[in-house]
């Protein structure tokens, strides 16, 4: 046990990663319904791993913090961005209420209750379930030059407190949400969801699906009126609602790709492509279906290309699709257009920008002469633009840094805020113009758990020394504040929602839900509704959440 003491104590990076290893495990386990998270879970273990007294630089927490805000803002950036444009501005304002609601709450609880700024913010941290709480805090209290008692001694107490209160903050808020608000106001949450679902055409299944809209089929060619005619003319008597792929012209013989002067014979077997639609209206105007695998192994690929061509920006969908995808034996299909992160009616008088997203479906080698004509092919890629980010990090937190002041008090957003509010910028900028900053889904997963894990880690080892003493004298009174702190942003949720917003009630919760940026509370809302109607109120409100309660730490820090 000594020797192993000793190996953490001389080699701290060994107990970082062992924290996070636990962490993750055993935040993972399900003890009924229940499981502790990974946050809180990897929080303990580095309280329990940090009894053997490690000291970690607090530059590395920096570090991994800053990584975890940088890939929030990246994630929700868009969906925020749009909120501020759109007819999302209600939930926005909403979301800053509620948060509001939840710092006033901590503040007076703090007051009261003879708490400092670390504790108090270690309070606010866990009973609202937001993490960003208590490393802008951290961040912002390593810099003070002066607190009462010491900032070390302060610092020890902020995870005694988010680790006392988030457990019933996660749980405490799901089981408000989904099992006791609906009878609260009164209504029924499935019914309510299958009614908005109605009217509101979002009762379609997300996800992975066995419908395809395009699709090739193989037929032995027996139509004598199709006889010695070109696959352009073949394609024009069709209304250009199918495409002659490619063509077998005898049992056995080469297989060969269509170009519009290739003439169909008797007996030759013809892929056809199109719309599912299409193929059933003309499927009897072939011959008999047969199964030609050879024929149909052709490669395809779903292809997002970013409209950058001079030639093309400013010419409506119809001329683009008219002009490049219309050609015979070629069967490319458009399947989304979007500008920006909204999807755009696909109409044929619709003017496409520069920038914009054409979602296209084809053969590969064709898709790759249409992404030359048009402009950038965004394909799905594994590596990340690290240096979008790095910059992206840097700029932000030199803005955040600047400090200004007022009647002699210093001010400044501090490094966090700077870093999460450059992540949003930067997700924006990427879903607005898809030619750089890639970021790929499984890279901004490890940005943000390892990033928001590494940081709770380094907290945990850290603060362990005071965790015990701490949480000895505070305990109890720390589980009923945080209590408080959890319930109070959610009865006013609902009744700002309710009866100010009127926000139906199924988009109300998810709404209370993102604002307190309960993940878990939006999984038990969803089972409980048995929809997804939830998640419509989640988005604006978790991204709002993020950044508003990282500004609102400020003020907590500043107030005490």
């Amino acid at each position: 046990m000594d020797y192993i003491i000793h190996t953490l104590q001389k080699y701290p990076e060994i107990a970082i990663y062992l924290t996070i290893a636990v962490g993750f495990w055993v935040g993972n386990l399900n003890l009924g319904k229940f499981n502790l998270g990974v946050v809180t879970s990897t929080l303990l273990a580095g309280l329990l791993i940090g009894q053997v007294h490690l000291v970690i630089p607090a530059v590395l927490q920096s570090t991994f913090f800053a990584m975890f805000l940088f890939a929030v803002g990246y994630a929700v950036g868009p969906q925020f961005i749009r909120a501020l444009k759109s007819d999302g501005i209600s939930q926005v304002f909403f979301t800053v209420l509620v948060c509001a609601s939840g710092l006033f709450t901590a503040i007076l609880l703090g007051k009261m209750l003879h708490y400092d700024a670390a504790l108090t913010a270690g309070l606010l941290s866990g009973g609202y379930t937001n993490s960003t709480v208590l490393g802008v805090a951290t961040d912002l209290l390593n810099q003070a030059s002066q607190m009462p008692g010491g900032v070390k001694v302060a610092m020890a107490l902020m995870p005694v407190a988010y680790a006392v209160t988030y457990p019933f903050g996660t749980a405490g808020s799901a089981w408000f949400l989904a099992s006791f608000a609906p009878k609260m106001l009164g209504f029924n949450l499935v019914e309510e969801c299958k009614t908005y679902e109605k009217e509101n055409g979002s009762g379609h299944t997300v996800g992975s699906t066995a419908y395809r809209e395009f699709s090739a089929r193989a037929f032995l060619l027996n139509n004598v009126d199709l006889f010695d005619k070109t696959v352009s003319e073949v394609e024009t008597m069709f209304n250009h609602e199918i495409f002659v792929r490619r063509v077998r012209q005898a049992v056995g013989a080469k297989i060969v790709d269509c170009e519009g002067n290739t003439r169909l014979q008797r007996n030759d077997v013809v892929a056809i492509s199109g719309t599912l639609t299409a193929l059933l209206k003309y499927q009897h105007h072939f011959g008999q279906e047969v199964k030609d695998v050879p024929l149909l192994d052709f490669s395809t690929e779903l292809l997002d290309l970013v409209v950058t061509s001079r030639k093309y920006a400013g010419k409506t969908l119809g001329d683009i699709t008219g002009e490049l995808f219309g050609k015979p034996g070629r069967g490319l299909f458009l399947t989304r257009f979007s500008r920006g992160d909204l999807d755009m009616p696909m109409g044929q008088d619709v003017v496409v920008q520069r920038g914009d997203v054409l979602t296209i479906l084809g053969a590969k080698q064709d898709v790759a002469v249409v992404a030359k004509q048009l402009g950038y092919a965004d394909r799905p890629l594994e590596n990340s633009d690290m240096a979008f980010m790095g910059f992206g990090i840097v700029a932000g937190s030199i803005l955040g840094a600047i400090t200004v002041h007022v009647a002699g008090i210093p001010l400044s957003f501090g490094t966090s805020v700077g870093s999460i509010v450059a992540g949003i910028v930067c997700g924006y900028l990427r879903a607005s113009m898809r030619t750089f900053g890639k970021i790929p889904g499984p890279a901004l997963w490890v940005f943000n758990n390892v990033g928001l894990n590494g940081f709770i880690a380094v907290i945990g080892l850290n603060a362990a020394p005071g965790f015990i003493s701490g949480l000895q004298q505070y305990g109890l009174t720390l589980l009923f504040a945080g209590a408080v702190v959890t319930m109070v942003p959610l009865i006013v949720g609902l009744l700002l929602g309710r009866f100010v917003f009127k926000f139906h009630p199924g988009i109300l919760l998810g709404a209370c839900a993102g604002a307190r940026s309960t993940t878990a509370a939006l999984g038990a809302l969803q089972d409980a509704a048995q929809s997804k109607v939830p998640a419509l109120g989640y988005t604006v409100g978790y991204a709002v959440s993020r950044l508003v309660m990282a500004v609102f730490t400020i003020v907590l820090v500043n107030v005490f």
